[in-house]
């Protein structure tokens, strides 16, 4: 990829309304219903931080009919260049392509689409400043990444297809970009060998969730649950921005899900 800028580097982002519905999101683990109101007031302190990072937010209504529709990351994936319209794994989740498509249309000259045989979640892509990583998983198919790649193509980005490991839901669950040269990964990711290359923190054991950071700008935001992964970046010379998760990852989710995040030109 040739950017002119860090592919961290971002001044917009979209994120969705959390719905009274969103207490009966999927979830690989049952950990109990997250409660609304503190799940909106997560989401709401999630915007502000996006915002003190210098991101101007679009906000979306309240999907009632789409439980899971909070996790705008899902249905497409962004760029300065363009956006991808993307078609979810999960029957009950397809339908937010649709919702998401005409704001998308609005903000970006090309919005592309999925191939109508393959499925695909903007949970399973990692953009690194070498490639796009596209993490094979039980909501993304072959199909759906190789369609995937073949977009990227268009938008003159390279895709790469890799595998993510068994029995974690999306590829970013547990690993995330914290610099250009750096990733922040599991112990089960970092045994993989789909980081050689880059530099690799590894979170200490325990603290698994916390992979799923997001680096914008100059700052690195964090699950406030995972003081031990804080200071660990810390000492690696990142500043961060810690937020509550406490109800979102009782529903399978984290950081990077609740917004789109792109530089906009």
């Amino acid at each position: 990829m040739n950017n002119l800028r860090p592919c961290y580097h971002f001044n917009s982002a979209i994120v969705r309304t959390p719905s009274a519905s969103v207490v009966r999101g999927l979830r690989a683990h049952e950990c109990g219903d997250p409660d609304y109101n503190d799940l909106k007031m997560e989401h709401q302190a999630y915007i502000a931080a996006l915002e003190s990072l210098g991101l101007d937010v679009t906000v979306l209504p309240e999907l009632t009919a789409f439980p899971d529709s909070v996790f705008v990351e899902d249905p497409a994936v962004v760029f300065s260049e363009g956006a991808v319209l993307l078609r979810s794994g999960a029957a009950s989740r397809k339908g937010e392509t649709g919702q998401i498509s005409p704001i998308l249309h609005d903000l970006f000259e090309t919005v592309l689409e999925l191939p109508e045989n393959g499925h695909a979640d903007g949970g399973d892509i990692l953009v690194t400043p070498k490639s796009v990583l596209i993490g094979l998983s039980q909501r993304t198919d072959s199909a759906g990444a190789t369609g995937l790649v073949e977009c990227l193509k268009i938008l003159g980005l390279h895709g790469e297809i890799v595998h993510t490991p068994k029995g974690v839901l999306h590829f970013k669950t547990e690993c995330s970009l914290v610099d250009e040269e750096t990733v922040l990964v599991t112990r089960r990711m970092a045994q993989t060998g789909l980081f050689d290359g880059f530099r690799i923190i590894q979170i200490p054991d325990g603290e698994e969730p916390a992979a799923n950071t997001v680096r914008i700008n100059e700052s690195v935001l964090v699950s406030s649950r995972y003081q031990r992964t804080i200071e660990l970046l810390a000492q690696n010379g990142y500043a961060t921005v810690p937020v509550k998760t406490s109800e979102i990852e009782k529903i399978d989710a984290g950081l990077s899900c609740m917004s789109l995040r792109w530089f906009r030109r």
